[in-house]
């Protein structure tokens, strides 16, 4: 299975890879990043993630990156 690693200071908060996670494994972060924004957050505790990538591919920052387990 995959996993995507977030950065959190890159993100500006578009949350089009929110919209695009078939897992609905991402939020709104409620803590600011050092540009202001408030980043996307991934959070996958039961390891649901599905490694499809979508949420990196719709990213138009590269914020997201897949890395796999």
């Amino acid at each position: 299975m995959g996993r995507i690693v977030l950065d959190r200071d890159v993100c500006k908060g578009c949350y089009l890879c929110i919209k695009a996670c078939p897992k609905a494994l991402l939020k709104k972060s409620s803590k600011p990043n050092n540009h202001g924004f408030f980043p996307a957050e991934f959070t996958d505790d039961k390891n649901e993630c599905i490694g499809c990538a979508q949420c990196a591919m719709n990213c138009p920052d590269a914020a997201i990156r897949e890395v796999y387990r």
